[in-house]
């Protein structure tokens, strides 16, 4: 069954190229980031709002107040989370392609591995996002950071509910322990 081309590689990919799946993941979060934050975004301008830092900085700050927000009310739980605790400096009025443009990306990129402990393989580099060298690296470390954020009740795109999805659907099938009522989970909200 392996030798046999093709068999099941269409079943589990719809997309035909890697370049229509990464579209997909960059709509999706377009579209999470608009509800989250009001933005004037979608896929075909995602890059260009974000290529300063400063949305990725203010999203980075969003995460620190609601990680604080939860500490609180559920301390018993927010012990056994790695937690953000600061959150990071940012350049608001920073113009695309420039220094500050790179300093904000660059504080951005830090604080995911320091305070969100996302691992350095799920990581992107300043030009990854600034000289757009490796879009498909900055996507999955945006939804990296949406999947730690859920943990403590920050809303997900849709991709990352729908994974969360499937693994609890995986887990009833296999009849294994839930794996971790304690966390809250945001409602999943239905799109067209």
């Amino acid at each position: 069954m392996w030798g046999t081309p093709g068999t099941g590689a269409r079943s589990i990919r719809p997309y035909q190229s890697s370049q229509q799946y990464l579209y997909a993941m960059k709509e999706d979060l377009a579209e999470w980031l608009k509800e989250l934050y009001d933005l004037d975004i979608d896929v075909g301008t995602f890059l260009e709002v974000l290529e300063t830092g400063a949305v990725l900085c203010s999203h980075a700050n969003h995460v620190t107040q609601v990680a604080g927000e939860f500490s609180r009310a559920c301390p018993d739980v927010a012990r056994h989370l790695h937690l953000p605790t600061s959150g990071v400096t940012c350049n608001l009025t920073a113009q695309p392609g420039t220094f500050q443009a790179r300093d904000n990306v660059s504080n951005f990129i830090q604080w995911c591995r320091k305070e969100m402990d996302i691992k350095d393989v799920l990581m992107f580099e300043t030009e990854d996002l600034v000289l757009r060298k490796n879009e498909k690296n900055f996507v999955l470390c945006l939804l990296e950071l949406a999947r730690h954020a859920s943990r403590f009740g920050m809303r997900a795109p849709t991709l990352v509910q729908m994974e969360e999805e499937i693994e609890e659907e995986l887990r009833q099938e296999l009849d294994l322990p839930p794996a971790d009522p304690a966390l809250p989970r945001t409602p999943r909200k239905p799109r067209d």
